[in-house]
């Protein structure tokens, strides 16, 4: 637990293990006049539909209101996620580990397994089978309401993620659960990401360009800003809208749309004045499932761009491939999935 970022020093110096070089880092910028979509759950389910369609065709991203999650599930998660991170660190190093297969863990610094590079963010994975039911045995038990209130929010933001997949099957002319079954079987998986000040903001990173290896994502995001999103070869700077989730597309729906849908590439910048606590959904395919562009999305014109594997495999492979520095790690990825 020595090496939690919240527990390092302040000492108005970043540790060198953070320290990209300035070619390893991203351009900082802006796509001005750009922001996310903002997507009004409670209007007509026509409308509604076709503005979610739209707006993944053109960004992979953007935001929901009126999305059916209460503002007091919202806020609950909110406040248990700042306690549990402000708890002794007595009090979590039983669950502090580097072995990406346990499904309840907090680690630090990297995002990917492989090792590499170090992100300023600490991170507390819990993972549970849908219904939840047992899964919540092995959650921390401090805060003593944490496994109520983050029971109770998987719940809810499943069941939006899952409404917002029979949109997207609909406005494609798919029957509305299409997606539904293995595909979105899997785990129900919570990243709570905590960024902690940061002393040197401008030579690090929060999290990497990178894209979700998942179905779908729901991001119920920080009023404190640090999201950007790429576009056109810029970043959009994501401002949140009050009571909003962010929702992207993970890379197994670019796969099994063939490319009409995209998995956005998106980052993490860090601040020198305050933490960032985000709460990530994760709806994820079932191990065994095997996927690859589905028939209704293949013509004579349109032949299969990726392999077909099942997330098991998928995984190890995201897992894996490392050709030079993680920031890459999208890109070759997605060049190893590609058939062509």
């Amino acid at each position: 637990m020595e090496n939690m970022l919240h527990l390092t020093p302040s000492r108005g110096l970043l540790p060198d293990e953070f320290i990209f070089s300035p070619d390893q880092l991203p351009p900082a910028i802006s796509a001005a006049g750009v922001s996310l979509p903002v997507v009004d759950m409670s209007r007509s389910r026509d409308e509604v539909r076709r503005a979610i369609l739209d707006a993944g065709k053109e960004f992979g991203f953007f935001m929901v209101v009126n999305h059916g999650v209460s503002e007091e599930a919202m806020r609950d998660m909110e406040a248990v996620c700042q306690e549990f991170f402000q708890l002794p660190a007595a009090d979590k190093a039983h669950l502090f580990s580097e072995d990406p297969s346990k499904a309840t863990r907090i680690f630090s610094g990297s995002i990917f397994e492989t090792g590499g590079e170090n992100y300023w963010r600490d991170c507390l994975r819990l993972a549970c089978a849908f219904p939840v039911g047992d899964s919540s045995k092995d959650w921390p038990d401090k805060p003593q309401r944490l496994r109520e209130v983050v029971e109770k929010f998987i719940v809810l933001t499943r069941g939006m993620g899952m409404e917002i997949l029979r949109l997207l099957c609909e406005g494609m002319g798919l029957r509305p659960d299409y997606l539904e079954g293995d595909i979105s079987g899997g785990d129900v998986v919570l990243h709570i990401n905590h960024y902690p000040p940061c002393p040197n903001p401008d030579t690090t990173l929060g999290l990497p360009p990178h894209c979700d290896r998942n179905l779908l994502t729901l991001l119920l995001p920080s009023l404190v800003p640090g999201l950007e999103v790429a576009y056109n070869g810029d970043w959009i700077k994501v401002v949140p809208v009050p009571n909003s989730f962010v929702v992207n597309f993970g890379l197994q729906l670019e796969v099994v749309t063939n490319g009409m849908l995209k998995s956005i590439e998106h980052r993490v910048t860090t601040n020198m004045a305050v933490a960032r606590t985000t709460v990530a959904t994760c709806i994820m395919p079932a191990a065994d499932c095997l996927i690859g562009p589905a028939e209704e999305f293949l013509s004579e014109d349109n032949p299969p761009l990726y392999r077909t594997l099942t997330f098991r495999d998928f995984k190890r492979t995201y897992n894996v491939v490392k050709l030079g520095s993680s920031l890459n790690l999208t890109t070759n990825l997605k060049n190893v999935q590609k058939e062509i």
